[in-house]
Parts: C-alpha cells; sequence; structure tokens
C-alpha cells in the first residue's frame, strides 16, 4: 500500500479542505503514514495570502526533498493555483494541482497507483508513482484551470478530535486591491442549507459538542443560491434543525455583522459568545485605498453594540500594517482607533504584496522595517487590551470545551469566548462541556477548575 502524509496551511477553511481531501485519499487507498522520512507521498495544501506563506511551503518542499529524496510531493490549494510554474519548477514536486482541480487529487494518486501496479506486472522496474526521474528540473505535471461554481468538499470529514470545521460557504466577490484570495479561489457560492443541516446532525451524531462555521467571506452565504436565505437564516435553520449544543463563527465581515445578528449571538447560548470581524485598517483613507466597504465609525458601530449586548464576549479583528500609502499619521490614526475599541485579540499582518493586484502595483511601497514597528506597537496596544480581558474573567464561571491537549498535568479548554483554560488538577476527556470557575490569569492563559472539582492548585 502507497502512503501519504498531508500538511496542511492557511486559514480555516483551507483546514476544512484538507480534512476532506484526507478523506478522500484514504478512500483511494493511501495509507497515511507516521513520518516523512518513510512516506511515498506528501500533499501539501497550500495558503498564498501573503508571500511569508508562499516562503513557508517552499522551505517545507525543500526540507522533504532532503529528508525524503524517493518521496514525491503533491502541492495543491490557493499558492498552486496562484504560481504553478514557480512551485512546478521545485526539486521534489510531481504534481502541482490548483484549486480548481483539489477534488481530483484523490483520483490523480490512485490513477498513479494503478499505473505502477500495471508496471509491476509487466516485469518493468517499478517507481512508486514515478513521474521523470528523482530530481530532474521541470518534471512536475500541473493541473490548473478556472474555478468553477461547483462547491467543493463536502461533507466534512472531521480531522479534529474536539471542533471540527464546516465550511459552508468557498469563494469571494469582494476586489480588495491587497487581496489575491479572489483570484485563487473563485467566486463565491455555499452550500445548500438542507446540506448544511444534515452535515451538522451527522457531526452530532458522532458525538460533537462545537463545530466551527467557516467560508472564505461567511457573510456572503446564500447570495448565490436564488432563495431566500443569509447567513442569519442559516445560522436559525441550524439551531432550530439541531441539537448541537455550540456553534461558532469563524470570522465574518464588518457589514455583515448587523443588529439581528449580534442579538441571535447574545440571546442564543448555543452560538459561541465570540465574534471575529476583521478590520485591517482605522484610518479612513487606507480602507479607501484597500477598497473596503466600511467607514471606520461603522465598524466601530458594530463592534461597541456587540460589546453592549454580548458583555463577556471575545471580539477578534485582522489588522494590517504598512498598506502602501500609508503614513506616520495615517498609522497613529489607526492606533487611536484600535486603543478605543474594546477588541480582546488581534491578528496583525504587515502588507505583503500580492502579484496580480492593484496594492502590489501602487508606487509608495512601506519599507519592511517599518511595517515591523508599527506591528510591535499594535501589539503592544493589544498585549495591555488583553490582559485587562483574561483579568476580568478571574471569580467568574465560563462554558468550555475540553481540547485535545494537557499542559500542568491537567487538561485544557477553550471558553465560549475564546480564552485557553488550564485545569491542572482535571482529567476530563477531550470533547466534555464543562462550567469552569476561573481562579486566576496567568500570562495568555486562564486557571480553573470544573465547578464540582476542588479548588485549582496553586501556579508552580
Amino acid at each position: 500500500m502507497a502512503t501519504f502524509q498531508l500538511h496542511n496551511f492557511g486559514c480555516r477553511a483551507s483546514q476544512s479542505d484538507g480534512a476532506a481531501l484526507k478523506k478522500q485519499l484514504l478512500q483511494a487507498g493511501l495509507g497515511e503514514a507516521r513520518d516523512t522520512d518513510s512516506t511515498d507521498v506528501v500533499v501539501l495544501n497550500t495558503c498564498t495570502v501573503t508571500a511569508a506563506a508562499d516562503a513557508e511551503v517552499r522551505q517545507v518542499i525543500r526540507r522533504i526533498h532532503r529528508q525524503n529524496p524517493q518521496c514525491r510531493i503533491l502541492v495543491t490549494g490557493c499558492y498552486a493555483q496562484r504560481a504553478p510554474d514557480e512551485i512546478a519548477e521545485l526539486q521534489g514536486v510531481s504534481w502541482v494541482v490548483g484549486n480548481s482541480h483539489k477534488h481530483v487529487v484523490a483520483d490523480l494518486l490512485r490513477e498513479a497507483m494503478e499505473g505502477e501496479a500495471r508496471c509491476l506486472g509487466s516485469g518493468a522496474r517499478p517507481g512508486l508513482l514515478q513521474i521523470g526521474e528523482v530530481g530532474a528540473p521541470n518534471s512536475a505535471q500541473v493541473q490548473v484551470g478556472e474555478i468553477s461554481a461547483e462547491f467543493h468538499f463536502a461533507p466534512v470529514f472531521p480531522d479534529d478530535r474536539t471542533r471540527p470545521t464546516l465550511k459552508v460557504q468557498d469563494g469571494c466577490n469582494a476586489r480588495c486591491s491587497f487581496c489575491i484570495i479572489p483570484v485563487v479561489r473563485g467566486r463565491s457560492r455555499s452550500l445548500p442549507p438542507e446540506s448544511v443541516t444534515a452535515e451538522v446532525r451527522r457531526l452530532e451524531r458522532q458525538g460533537y459538542k462545537e463545530i466551527v462555521l467557516s467560508g472564505i467571506n461567511l457573510g456572503s452565504y446564500g447570495r448565490d443560491l436564488g432563495r431566500r436565505i443569509d447567513f442569519l437564516g442559516l445560522l436559525e435553520s441550524i439551531l432550530s434543525a439541531t441539537s448541537i449544543p455550540r456553534i461558532r463563527i469563524s470570522s465574518i465581515e464588518p457589514m455583515d455583522v448587523g443588529p439581528q445578528l449580534i442579538r441571535l449571538v447574545g440571546r442564543e447560548g448555543r452560538l459561541a459568545r465570540h465574534l471575529h470581524v476583521p478590520l485591517q485598517s482605522g484610518c479612513d483613507r487606507i480602507l479607501r485605498g484597500m477598497n473596503r466597504r466600511y467607514w471606520a465609525a461603522q465598524y466601530a458601530e458594530r463592534v461597541l453594540a456587540i460589546r453592549e449586548q454580548i458583555p463577556d464576549s471575545g471580539i477578534g479583528a485582522d489588522v494590517m500594517v504598512g498598506f502602501p500609502g500609508e503614513t506616520d499619521r495615517d498609522h497613529s490614526t489607526s492606533v487611536g482607533y484600535i486603543q478605543s475599541l474594546p477588541f480582546t485579540y488581534l491578528h496583525i499582518f504587515p502588507y505583503s504584496p500580492r502579484p496580480g493586484t492593484p496594492a502590489a502595483a501602487e508606487r509608495d511601497q512601506v519599507n519592511g522595517q517599518v511595517s515591523r514597528r508599527r506591528s510591535e506597537e499594535i501589539r503592544a496596544v493589544i498585549g495591555v487590551k488583553r490582559q485587562a480581558f483574561l483579568a476580568a474573567q478571574v471569580g467568574r464561571v465560563l462554558s468550555a470545551l475540553t481540547l485535545d491537549e494537557t499542559q500542568e498535568g491537567g487538561c485544557v479548554a477553550l471558553s465560549s469566548n475564546y480564552l485557553k483554560i488550564v485545569m491542572p488538577a482535571s482529567a476530563l476527556a477531550p470533547n466534555t462541556l464543562v462550567e469552569v470557575h476561573i481562579g486566576r490569569a496567568h500570562g495568555e492563559l486562564l486557571y480553573g477548575c470544573p465547578e464540582t472539582s476542588p479548588a485549582v492548585r496553586p501556579l508552580g
């Protein structure tokens, strides 16, 4: 039996694709290998949102080829869709398969195995999954085309013992000037609501207590279906048609966080008290250059409404620094804006030019050192906010789900409002919903114990 390893990069939607791809590979007759040194093929499901993401993939390819020169490498995902020829030139790469053809990866490898079997039957020299000679330049097969309107990779294949991701939407119709995702993911398309609820029921039957709904532009859910349903309607459908204890929204654009959605999250205990709302910049001039669809005041109105109606909620955002033309004054405006809002965490990214996007063609690119300095300034601001939010949880009881990880001799859980909790004296099994009394905050973690357990032991 030929063996494979699968490595996922990037966002939750990509992780969901990778889990479904793994299921297809297993169904195609490949066995999952324990380590890179002994596997026949490695599949890399890539991201291309930044230059750093691309560089990480190239580094992994070189490492795999160095450790196991006989191993065949198949590169798929967003980087493969964007720059297939660049990847195909790398030693060790046998296939480059874009998002357009990601759903046929398992068939491609199965055909390769069948070809090997015929080779063995004829007495020819075997070469497992062989394409060209090992290390031969430009020997990779490339399959990349237009992204179809079909929704691929459903149903979900849980590759997580506690919090499987269900991708309900793919692609994006927006045209943010810095973003390559619409090119590599295609137009927005949605998994039909009846398919979504069927998948949630299946995950519930398998014993999962929390699912994460993901998409590339989740708030655009349903607009392509030609029926009267949107993301809010999808949430209401899942809540009424299933009994899954917790539903978490992965990320949703600010203009899709309306009053009805905020009220629903606030009153419905089965929805995680956590919203991630991408910001990018707190400066209107930069937002216009990014071609974002809101003003800073509109964004602030929504975040303040979340805090008012869901006081204990986790509120996160993506923030980009060093966008072309961003001045020190623009940056200061953004820092002050972030300081004024009740964020509990941020994902901070230096701007990275993506070939083919309007922003990449701008002349006034910001120096990398300047971007790094600006990133650190924002990290300092959010660091203070986060510590205050963690401290505010002490003495409270939080609903949390135990994860498949341990720390300090006890289990770790994730709260509804997106905080890690260590329970040093507890040995609860993963995938257990528990009410945790929070005893203290330390660093990036909370410490507590289940309400029925003895008091948490002091920190060492």
